[in-house]
């Protein structure tokens, strides 16, 4: 058995699954267990900190955790770095068998943040073959502390920050990452595409996927190299393969503008989107049709191009509110990323894409 703590809509499923395993995952959101159920993934709907360990005592071999990532992350009030001392103190207590998370809690700034201790409580009680773990990268502190009982406890440990564009998803979200396995040694995955791949040493890597190349955009969308001047010439680009057509020297071009800030990140059609942030509604997000600095056209990012960009299928049956699919959307952990992580850990070689769509 394969338990996964904070499951959300099942982004390690999914992930498992392309690596023909299954799991079962404990979420206490109802919105997010109903899109675990519909996409056919086994759910208990409880609290997490508050769920005994026994029931699986003796029956687990692999263990997936991503403790809410709230208290921690730079789109929030970041409270969660400040209560990091308190959860180190949680996490040391756990692994000896003492629990404290009930005084550490009310003394956190923010009472979640000691969440982020609780894979240590499963950890110690039921010592599976190997565990992933994944986070905002604030949290890497913790993890090397994780990480040192357990080599304690003789397990091999990775631990280090991941970028998700370097594994297929055509998005440059990094997370803090632990992978520990007590069948094999564990390093970190072997990436699978690159910004700038180099074919002169090992396997050629693929380049990172592009938005343009994963939402397979409408047919017939173009730029001109000229923009909208008043004189013709330029040349003329397609999006529908954008991955080598747009430029930096391209004047007018479409982009994706990741906030309503001034200073919004933004992305080309031919690059990966920035991190989906969780702490942004989907309307934050704009398709920008840009000349020079005037916005021409803009429309909100869809729910399906949301969905895509995190590495899911488009109709991954998401349930809620639209405000709730996205932040199911956005706190995910992309698929893809998923598989690679868990690849390491199982020693289960990951399926190539079209070997799981067929």
């Amino acid at each position: 058995m394969i338990v996964d703590l904070f499951a959300g809509p099942r982004g390690w499923s999914e992930g498992l699954r392309q690596l023909g395993l299954a799991d079962v995952g404990l979420e206490w959101d109802g919105d997010a267990c109903r899109t675990a159920r519909t996409a056919g993934h086994l759910t208990i709907q409880c609290d997490v900190a508050q769920y005994p360990t026994a029931p699986f005592r003796g029956r687990i071999k692999g263990k997936i955790s991503s403790p809410p990532c709230t208290p921690f992350t730079a789109a929030g009030k970041q409270l969660g770095v400040e209560d990091l001392p308190l959860v180190h103190q949680a996490v040391h207590d756990l692994a000896h068998g003492r629990d404290t998370r009930t005084a550490i809690r009310g003394a956190c700034r923010d009472d979640r943040s000691v969440l982020a201790a609780e894979p240590m409580r499963w950890l110690h009680d039921l010592r599976p073959e190997w565990m992933c773990m994944e986070q905002v990268p604030a949290v890497m502190p913790l993890w090397r502390q994780y990480a040192g009982v357990l080599r304690g406890w003789g397990y091999s440990v990775w631990t280090g920050i991941l970028n998700a564009a370097d594994y297929g998803v055509p998005q440059t979200r990094r997370r803090a990452i632990l992978i520990a396995s007590h069948a094999r040694t564990v390093t970190a995955p072997e990436p699978t595409h690159a910004h700038n791949p180099d074919t002169l040493f090992g396997a050629p890597l693929q380049p990172w996927v592009t938005m343009a190349d994963a939402l397979s955009l409408e047919p017939g969308l173009t730029v001109n190299t000229r923009g909208q001047r008043r004189t013709s010439g330029g040349n003329e680009f397609s999006c529908d393969d954008p991955s080598w057509t747009l430029t930096e020297k391209a004047r007018s071009w479409w982009v994706l503008r990741h906030s309503k800030r001034k200073n919004a990140t933004v992305r080309r059609l031919d690059q990966p989107a920035a991190t989906l942030v969780a702490g942004h509604a989907r309307h934050d997000y704009h398709w920008v049709r840009v000349d020079g600095r005037d916005d021409l056209e803009k429309r909100p990012l869809l729910l399906a191009e949301a969905a895509i960009l995190q590495g899911f299928r488009a109709d991954h049956p998401f349930h809620g509110s639209e405000s709730k699919r996205f932040l199911q959307i956005a706190n995910a952990v992309p698929p893809r990323l998923a598989a690679n992580v868990a690849s390491v850990a199982t020693g289960i070689p990951v399926h190539r894409v079209e070997e799981v769509a067929a």
